[in-house]
């Protein structure tokens, strides 16, 4: 049965004509305002109230505590909106992501209130029927389809009835005003359809059976408990979760499926389609504004039973929500940095306890934190040791390109050129993995060494020569490319200097140049759209080397894709990131993963400096647990994340004197705490970041220390220059 929920009958009484409302906006907390009548109000109503000149939405948060404040210094709800309230479990989610990440309630009240227009009651639909007492009209073969339409079907738009008569709009239009036809009002609610879940599913191996029956076990039970459900690539989690969904359906909930890259979700869609009949409901950044309007009204009337999501469908208002799943988890991109600085796959741990229901966190490569919380107790480990339907995991085989060295400008090494010449007459397909975008990410001149850098960041530009550009990825800045060097002026010493993905498109093509190669990156994807039109393409097989970066490695099942070629699988250790060897392991692991999935067998070739890097030996040898375990070992010694705690402050600003000043000024009443350290004051290795100077430092600390409330201690100490702004990263995946 659904989750009974209290919200219409949560009402302040008496004296409480003051009610605090939380506004979406970058203030401290909830302001007070007076009912107007006395009138009482449900907490988690959308109310009209002023503020200066304006008059905007918020929601009514709780009973105000200010009581010494003059009632005559406050202003009146001016008027509650026709909006089911925001429920109690969101509410207290909201404050929740509030206090644990330091930003203000109301910056993420406003990702909650993601479709402001959508807070007004949906527009009655007009439709037309046949009117019984309609007058005799000359009828003509146009109206007779129409009117035939209408006889044996339901009522329809004025627009359904000329498309599917294959009349013009004037011909229906002119039947109404003839009031042949008769215009009434219909609902709304049918525009979500219900996914079924009666529709029988794939059939389950043991192992699948076994994980799938203990999530149900927690979804019948409506209790919290955190999944980890760790399968190999190709082991058919998915199928798995895909149960359980069907599962809170039958139990009449909510379920919600967050995944990395939204946009790359074709082959997801089509198999949630195919076991439930419909599709779900979408949430990303590429949804018009009507669709985005439509959907998040259809959730907080409870009328929309399963998104899948970006992070940010985390803080849509559902009501009865009974599963939560967090597909491939260990991916750094559910890590907000812009905005309100927040964690996806943490916070969806979060709401699924406030919610009391179920998370899964799916993947085949676990990230150290959930790793170490399966070896806590915390989570519950789901195991699936192998491939669905007997399909083998590729055999990986390390090129050490000390010894198989490309040629001279080239990149590809002799024995992967073999593979990929072998696999293209068998007629089988190739993938190729850089994770570097554009054609070359340095350009410079031969005669004098001048560097072309971005004029708003401290950052070389990109060449993206099949568009004759440099591009910034950091800010978006962007220019042609120059034919005369910009400082000395020489003409046609321009050289790019070392290999994007464009270059390895351009080398394929050269020594196979039947090869029909596709590309694929964030450059080339711009959504939803071009990934489908992609995928069909490599499915279709209209491609035979398919050359991406880190796009390539989310989940696509591709049967005839045998061989995957690592370029540079050192690219991701440099820079001293403490999670450099975690996230390298992590996205080479999921490309290898692509090679082999169907019957015929895969094989990865792994080009490397470092043959002997614990990275390159775990990939090779199969061994996850031991890689993982030693890395624990070396982050628990040095109480690093998850043994210690972090937190990154970022000062920024246009005048780089007073951000340096202010960050020394915060350095100067740091903690005087043993058990914290301040690394910093620095200028940010991204020094400069969209015209804006960057000083960073960063706290650590071990897990017994309330890092939040040392932070807000010490951040009250220094008064922060307006032109100065402070961003505070709890748990900070970037250290750019």
């Amino acid at each position: 049965m659904p989750k009974s929920h209290t919200i219409s009958s949560e009402i302040i009484h008496g004296e409480a004509s003051r009610y605090s409302v939380l506004l979406p906006l970058p203030l401290a907390g909830p302001y007070d305002y007076l009912s107007r009548e006395n009138r009482d109000i449900p907490l988690g109503s959308f109310v009209y109230v002023p503020l200066g000149a304006q008059t905007i939405i918020g929601v009514v948060w709780g009973e105000s505590s200010k009581n010494f404040l003059d009632e005559k210094r406050l202003k009146c709800i001016e008027s509650i909106l026709d909006t089911p309230p925001l429920p109690e479990s969101v509410r207290t989610f909201v404050d929740w992501v509030a206090e644990y990440n330091l930003c203000p309630p109301g910056s993420v009240l406003r990702m909650t209130m993601s479709a402001p227009k959508a807070l007004q009651p949906p527009k009655p639909r007009i439709a037309l029927i046949m009117n019984q007492d309609a007058p005799e009209i000359r009828m003509t073969p146009a109206r007779q389809r129409v009117l035939s339409l209408l006889a044996d079907g339901p009522p329809r738009t004025a627009s359904d009835l000329a498309n599917e008569a294959g009349v013009g709009s004037g011909v229906v239009r002119g039947l109404a005003e003839a009031k042949v036809l008769k215009r009434i009002q219909i609902p709304t609610s049918g525009l979500f359809p219900l996914p079924d879940p009666q529709i029988p599913g794939a059939d389950l191996s043991p192992a699948q059976k076994a994980a799938a029956n203990a999530i149900i076990e927690k979804v019948r039970k409506q209790s919290f408990e955190v999944f980890l459900l760790d399968g190999v690539t190709g082991s058919g989690k998915t199928e798995v979760y895909f149960e359980a969904i069907a599962e809170t359906l039958r139990q009449g909930m909510q379920a919600l499926v967050l995944l990395p890259e939204i946009a790359l979700s074709t082959q997801w869609l089509n198999r949630f389609e195919e076991r439930f009949g419909v599709l779900p409901a979408q949430w990303h950044s590429e949804l018009s504004q009507a669709n985005r309007k439509r959907i998040w009204r259809g959730i907080i009337d409870s009328k929309v039973n399963v998104v899948v999501g970006a992070r940010s469908a985390l803080f849509l208002p559902f009501d009865r929500i009974g599963l939560i799943v967090v597909d491939e988890e260990h991916e750094g991109s559910f890590k907000q940095t812009d905005g309100v600085a927040y964690n996806a796959r943490d916070m969806a741990v979060v709401r699924a306890r406030l919610e009391k229901c179920p998370a899964i966190l799916a993947t085949a490569t676990p990230s150290l934190e959930t790793f170490v919380n399966v070896g806590r107790s915390r989570y519950e480990r789901l195991h699936l040791p192998e491939r669905h339907r007997g399909a083998a995991l590729p055999e990986v085989e390390v090129v050490d390109l000390r010894r198989d060295r490309p040629e001279r400008q080239s990149w590809i090494s002799p024995p992967l050129k073999l593979g990929l010449a072998a696999n293209l007459a068998a007629e089988e397909q190739s993938l190729l993995f850089l994770n570097r975008r554009g054609y070359a990410p340095l350009t410079l001149c031969r005669s004098c060494g001048h560097r072309l850098q971005c004029p708003n960041c401290s950052a070389w530009l990109v060449e993206h020569r099949f568009a004759s550009r440099l591009d910034c990825h950091h800010c978006g800045f962007t220019m042609r490319y120059p034919e005369t060097c910009p400082e000395c002026e020489a003409q046609g010493t321009m050289a790019a200097c070392g290999p994007g993905v464009e270059r390895l498109v351009e080398e394929v093509s050269v020594f196979l140049p039947e090869a029909r190669i596709g590309l694929m990156t964030s450059d080339t994807i711009r959504g939803p759209g071009s990934a489908a039109d992609l995928v069909s393409r490599v499915q279709n097989h209209e491609i035979d080397v398919l050359v991406g970066t880190q796009l390539v490695a989310k989940g696509h099942h591709f049967p005839l894709l045998t061989l995957v070629g690592i370029v540079d699988a050192d690219l991701g250790l440099n820079g001293g990131d403490l999670r450099a060897a975690e996230r390298t392991y992590q996205i080479l692991h999921q490309v290898s993963g692509r090679a082999g999935r169907a019957e015929r067998p895969g094989r990865v070739l792994l080009q490397t400096y470092q043959p002997e890097h614990p990275v390159m030996r775990a990939l090779a040898e199969g061994d996850r647990d031991n890689f993982l375990s030693e890395e624990a070992r070396l982050r628990e010694a040095g109480v690093w994340p998850p043994f210690g705690r972090l937190a990154a402050l970022i000062l920024s600003g246009r005048a780089a004197e007073k951000v340096e000043a202010t960050a020394r000024s915060l350095a100067r009443v740091a903690p005087n705490n043993p058990a914290i350290r301040v690394l910093g004051p620095a200028p940010a290795p991204l020094s400069i970041m969209r015209g804006r100077h960057r000083w960073r430092l960063l706290v650590k600390t071990t897990r017994s220390v309330n890092i939040q409330n040392i932070l807000r201690e010490w951040l009250a100490q220094v008064k922060i220059p307006s032109s100065v702004r402070l961003k505070v990263d709890i748990d900070p995946y970037s250290f750019l």
